[in-house]
């Protein structure tokens, strides 16, 4: 899985994950690849309704050794 920046949010809880993934993107130019780590348990469900607020696409998520793991491509 390739990716243009990685983001580290495991250990907080909502909403500073989406926040710090909000940010992080808008940082980042159109078409580039965030990948994001986060332990939430709540993170699964909240990375995807962002995703269909925001128009940036997941393209990818998943889980390992109990951290969820997400890729999104800037709009």
């Amino acid at each position: 899985m390739e990716f243009d920046r990685d983001l580290d949010v495991t250990t907080l809880k909502c909403p500073l994950p989406i926040l710090r993934t909000k940010k992080a993107l808008a940082e980042m130019d159109s078409g580039q690849i965030l990948r994001v780590r986060a332990t939430d348990p709540g993170a699964p469900r909240d990375f995807e309704a962002f995703a269909r607020q925001t128009g940036n696409a997941l393209l990818d998520s998943g889980e390992e050794d109990g951290v969820f793991v997400f890729r999104f491509r800037r709009k």
